[in-house]
């Protein structure tokens, strides 16, 4: 209950307390500030020579009093000591929420011979609006007989998930001889530097009966990209829904996506997110939501949230406002507010279609990062072309701070249509964001 009530607060918060935080905090350490786009409220950071990651830990299913499993960390590495007093406490709520996530499905096991392993994401918001992401595999340990699944969780707030999960390929593959050699590979990566983007980092790991191996990993060239596959996304959804889904986030609105694995979702909203870019979804952000948070969708602010498909009746019995429900596993939208149609201008709409629909009849010819490049680019295009204008509209001062004119930029769209989205897209808080690190982002001159 106390986890519970720590997330639902967390959830509630305003949203301009934690632009006011989050703007102190980066004043204060500069270096937490991703170079070259927008600040954004999370802390998923990409640049190089940091930590992989936080902790490894194992979340094992424990047989309680009344027969039934729950979810707890029995593996956690490194073990951290002499934290100060606030260092602790948030070490610890941090540690009591990963379970939850780790197993959403509620605690309805048995054990199994057979289970097909799985990875997924989920993504962890502090008080002060800094995230993390858990990096998850879900597999069963080698053995014979019945038993049951445990997970491999990574906590990083590094976003890169493919790199994540060429990590979690080789905990698996140790998992599989023993647990004592997942140590020696975990402290081998933590004493390495995260590299930059297109750079490669080789970590050495020795393995019984096979020696010394040498595991490369390697960052794409394009880090805005890294923890994104477009390709789940446009597997389940037609490019005109995509669309739809689109608008709605550009506004800001509720978004829920229904899906049985947790693959799916969380790869899924991530492909959602990334879709704004270079505009960042500044709300409530839960890729996986565990079964004792479904009523994260009561929330009157805007939020993208993914749930189990075995949720759904539950879902709809919630007293929710007006949301976009969308089901990844048939392909179609459940429930929408009825103008989605409307909010793109056509003209952009139909060329964004154009180029999702050209990817789709080549899909044997393109590479998972020439999609993200090529979906990317439509989406980048489309606010290039409705708010590219807003540098020329932004009067500096002496000092070198400057100034948005708002009402200046809003006139200067000439298409009516193309204007009736400039107006309400002002309005959201993504945009607001990104003017505000853009009004700062002049240095002075000097003796100036």
């Amino acid at each position: 209950a106390s986890i519970g009530n720590f997330f639902r607060r967390s959830l509630r918060r305003s949203v301009r307390r934690e632009r006011k935080e989050e703007a102190s905090a980066a004043e204060n350490n500069p270096s937490r500030v991703p170079q070259g786009k927008p600040r954004e409220r999370s802390s998923v950071l990409y640049s190089a020579g940091q930590f992989f990651f936080e902790y490894l830990v194992v979340v094992s299913l424990k047989k309680t009093s009344d027969g039934r499993y729950e979810p707890k960390i029995t593996y956690q590495f490194p073990k951290r000591e002499n934290l100060l007093k606030g260092q602790r406490e948030e070490e610890e709520r941090l540690l009591t929420a990963i379970p939850l996530f780790c197993f959403p499905d509620g605690n309805n096991w048995a054990p199994v011979t057979e289970f097909t392993s799985e990875t997924f994401s989920f993504v962890l918001t502090n008080v002060d609006g800094s995230r993390k992401i858990g990096y998850c595999r879900r597999l069963l340990p080698s053995g014979r007989g019945v038993r049951l699944p445990e997970v491999f969780c990574i906590i990083s707030c590094l976003g890169c998930f493919g790199l994540f999960s060429k990590i979690l390929d080789e905990v698996e593959k140790r998992r599989q001889i023993s647990m004592a050699v997942i140590y020696p590979f975990m402290q081998g990566l933590r004493e390495s530097p995260f590299p930059a983007p297109g750079k490669t980092v080789t970590i050495k790991s020795f393995i019984p009966e096979s020696g010394t191996e040498l595991i490369e990993l390697t960052r794409p060239v394009d880090a805005h990209l890294e923890h994104v596959e477009f390709q789940a996304l446009l597997q389940r959804l037609s490019p005109h829904l995509i669309l739809h889904i689109f608008a709605s986030a550009v506004l800001e609105r509720r978004l829920i996506f229904l899906a049985e694995e947790l693959s799916v979702l969380s790869q899924c909203i991530h492909a959602v997110a990334a879709l704004l870019y270079p505009f960042t979804w500044a709300h409530t952000y839960i890729p996986v939501v565990p079964e004792c948070l479904l009523d994260t969708v009561c929330c009157p602010t805007p939020f993208m949230v993914g749930i189990q498909m075995r949720h759904l009746e539950q879902v709809l019995e919630q007293p929710m406002e007006e949301a976009l429900i969308v089901d990844l596993c048939e392909g179609k939208i459940l429930r929408a507010v009825g103008d989605e149609e409307e909010i793109l201008p056509i003209k952009l709409q139909n060329e964004m279609l154009t180029a999702l629909n050209k990817h789709n009849n080549n899909n044997n010819i393109h590479t998972p990062e020439q999609v993200n490049t090529l979906v990317s680019e439509a989406f980048v295009q489309f606010f290039v072309r409705m708010v590219g204008h807003y540098g020329s509209y932004i009067k500096w001062s002496r000092n070198g701070s400057g100034t948005f004119q708002e009402r200046s930029f809003y006139k200067a769209v000439a298409s009516k249509t193309n204007r009736k989205f400039v107006k309400k897209f002002l309005k959201t808080n993504m945009f607001s964001l990104f003017i505000e690190e853009a009004e700062k982002s002049k240095i002075p001159h000097e003796g100036k």
